[in-house]
């Protein structure tokens, strides 16, 4: 109950200062939407192809998983302001776990990926994406569930490296071969062999199988549980690495 009452402080705090921007929620969803209205038209003529009957229902559920994942690697950066601002100094000393002081963190950014993932789904069936709904907050929750994991991690760095020239290309070097070998954008199949037994190694590509599953009403198809036993597995490293960090504080 103590971890629980304390997040919750940690959390109602964060919150009070993203309210005072709100800009965030538009600026976070804005680059998948560009994705979503840009690219996803392009996927029309090789949906057969690919073997897809809605280039929407295929690609929105891989944005979804980009947002969820991408966004939450950089809120790292957050911290690394309240550090400089003694922010997380002051925090360490009250009698707050050090648990609660990520999980309230973790707490904030869920909440800011959901409210923008919701907005990313909404304009996928404004665009003429068909699954249904049950499926795609399923999807959404599973994306949630990565979020935290990558949110997790990307504090633990900024703790690590306190330094953003440091953390921005070493998040950049971390993203660019996910996005491209995670199947978020295309579809694996159409690589060679090589890089689809590439792919198959890289494990937010089995969560991006699991999120397009879940939305094209397949819930029990065996990628899905594969999925989100690799979220999980994610979450709860990206959890013992972010506490543990948060613990060092005090050394």
């Amino acid at each position: 109950m103590t971890l629980l009452r304390d997040a919750t402080v940690v959390l109602r705090r964060q919150v009070r200062l993203n309210l005072r921007n709100p800009a965030w929620v538009l600026l976070g969803v804005a680059q998948p939407i560009l994705y979503l209205v840009l690219f996803a038209p392009l996927l029309g003529p090789i949906a057969d192809q690919i073997g897809v009957e809605n280039a929407y229902t295929f690609f929105v559920p891989g944005l979804v998983v980009q947002m969820g994942l991408f966004g939450a690697l950089y809120v790292g950066f957050n911290l690394l302001a309240e550090w400089r601002e003694g922010v997380v100094e002051a925090e360490r000393v009250t009698p707050a776990s050090r648990g609660a002081l990520l999980l309230g963190r973790l707490g904030r950014d869920v909440l800011q990926l959901g409210i923008q993932c919701l907005i990313l789904v909404g304009a996928g069936y404004v665009m003429g994406m068909d699954a249904p709904v049950a499926g795609a907050l399923a999807g959404v929750g599973i994306a949630l569930l990565l979020g935290a994991a990558g949110s997790a991690l990307s504090n633990a760095v900024a703790l690590r490296t306190r330094s953003e020239e440091v953390m921005a290309p070493l998040v950049n070097v971390v993203t660019m071969p996910v996005l491209l070998l995670s199947g978020i954008l295309l579809p694996m199949t159409l690589g060679p062999g090589w890089l689809r037994t590439v792919s198959d190694v890289m494990p937010v590509r089995h969560v991006v199988d699991a999120v397009r599953d879940v939305f094209s009403g397949t819930p029990s198809a065996p990628t899905v549980g594969l999925g989100v036993g690799v979220t999980c597995a994610m979450l709860v490293a990206g959890l013992t690495v972010g506490v543990l960090a948060f613990r060092r504080e005090d050394a």
